[in-house]
């Protein structure tokens, strides 16, 4: 199925957006997830699974000063 990730598509299996996140290399942590213009709650990552069409937004929070 094609979904969105950061305004790039990509051909995905049918899977949570933990899955997701773990098969690109992604900690979970340290993130932050919209999906289809919501945020998605860290304790919903493992439940919501990505269907056709869905647009993800990934940030990483970067410390610094």
């Amino acid at each position: 199925m094609k979904v969105s990730v950061n305004g790039e598509e990509q051909i995905i299996a049918s899977m949570s957006v933990y899955d997701f996140l773990l098969s690109i290399d992604c900690d979970p942590r340290p993130i932050a997830v919209e999906l289809n213009c919501a945020i998605l709650a860290k304790k919903d990552y493992r439940t919501t699974f990505l269907l056709e069409g869905d647009q993800l937004e990934i940030v990483w929070f970067v410390g610094g000063g």
